[in-house]
């Protein structure tokens, strides 16, 4: 006898489960309410009692997004009291859950428009900029309080760059940056230090944005990577003495393959990697000269002279006060350069902001959803290396 094979439609399932759930929600949110409303009257309904305080006035429907779907709740109407509840706030129309879910896909990435057309399609009803917009307050004050939170443990290596984005400036469109920090504290954690607008990421944008995060409490830098950026270099020089400063090697050898012919570039990005293999600065040093010398008989006299002047900070993370497990991480921004990529997958979707504010408080959001997971919660360096090299030199 053949066995009996029982097929589920699972379109048809979903949607009856789908019924039952908001039906059940529905029911049990109105006895909520119904009790609610005893409580208020001093009476049940229908009861005759001495101590009622008002009475029934029958209902009123009230249609509620919520997760389970859109329902139409009865809502009590009272005569000699007003009915206050805490089930449902007071002309609230969605869940709250509900517009957190639309505000997450918003930081994730969504635009705006997008998250409307997503409200219509799940809860058959738009999302109101309003709304978008008094809920996104709440989120952006949360962030301020993030961004201005103190720091309380030293930072030893410290990654700085600018997010470059359009906004609107004197009724025409610029482009400005949004000045990043990332630390790795004592206990080998990443963590975003710093986020603020930077104007064109010159010598006073960056001595503020360092200031800020010094009177926060930043202490303990002994490395700050980054790239060329004059403002940046004399800023770390002036404000953190103690910190030496980290040239990124990518970009540095982006910068001498820019002047290089496309006839010998194999070769010289071949001759650079030589150069950052070497286990010592003093050998890596030795050997950029001669690189540098042979760039010149190839007549590419630009690009050595780009190798002369950058090689000695760009290779400040061979220096013996640094342990050797730590320099593959320390010489490149790769790290911020990664969020970055985040954060432009997010502004490519706005094209250009009406202001900096509006900027700086998306591109912040952008970077608190992306850090809250593993990126932060995993260790990425193991510090007692630094400890151990610090007591070998002393």
């Amino acid at each position: 006898m053949p066995d009996t094979i029982i097929q589920v439609n699972q379109a048809m399932f979903e949607t009856q489960l789908d019924r039952m759930v908001t039906q059940k929600v529905t029911e049990i949110l109105n006895r909520m309410l119904d009790a609610e409303a005893d409580e208020i009257t001093g009476a049940a309904r229908y009861e005759r009692s001495g101590g009622r305080k008002a009475y029934r006035a029958g209902h009123y429907e009230r249609e509620l997004t919520v997760k389970a779907g859109k329902m139409a709740v009865r809502v009590p109407k009272l005569k000699g009291a007003v009915f206050e509840s805490a089930v449902i706030e007071r002309y609230r129309r969605r869940e709250e859950s509900v517009e957190e879910a639309l505000i997450d896909m918003y930081l994730a990435g969504v635009s705006t428009r997008r998250v409307d057309d997503i409200s219509q399609a799940l809860w058959g009803e738009r999302m109101p900029s309003q709304t978008l917009s008094d809920q996104l307050k709440k989120v952006y004050a949360q962030i301020d309080q993030w961004r201005e939170r103190p720091l309380s443990q030293p930072y030893p290596y410290v990654f700085m760059d600018g997010v470059w984005h359009k906004r609107s400036w004197g009724g025409a469109v610029e482009n400005v940056s949004v000045l990043v920090a990332i630390g790795i504290g004592m206990d080998g954690h990443r963590e975003v230090i710093g986020v603020a607008e930077g104007m064109k990421e010159d010598t006073q944008s960056w001595r503020s944005f360092v200031s800020s995060l010094i009177s926060r409490g930043l202490i303990g830098v002994r490395m700050v990577t980054g790239d060329r950026c004059a403002g940046l270099v004399s800023t770390v020089g002036e404000l953190l003495p103690e910190a030496r400063y980290q040239r990124c090697m990518v970009h540095f050898m982006r910068n001498v393959l820019a002047k290089v012919s496309p006839r010998h570039t194999r070769w010289a990005a071949d001759a650079l990697k030589a150069i950052f293999a070497m286990e010592s600065r003093g050998s890596a040093l030795t050997k950029a000269g001669q690189v540098a010398s042979e760039l010149e008989e190839r007549k590419l006299k630009e690009a050595a002279k780009c190798l002369r002047e950058g090689i000695d900070e760009t290779t400040t993370y061979l220096m013996e006060s640094y342990p050797v497990e730590h320099r593959r991480r320390i010489r490149t921004n790769n790290m911020i350069e990664r969020l970055n990529r985040e954060i432009r997958r997010r502004t490519r979707v706005v094209g250009s902001f009406p202001d900096g504010r509006s900027a700086l408080m998306l591109i912040s959001a952008r970077i608190r959803y992306v850090t809250a997971n593993d990126w932060s919660a995993r260790r990425y360096l193991d510090m007692s290396r630094l400890h151990d090299t610090i007591q070998e030199a002393s």
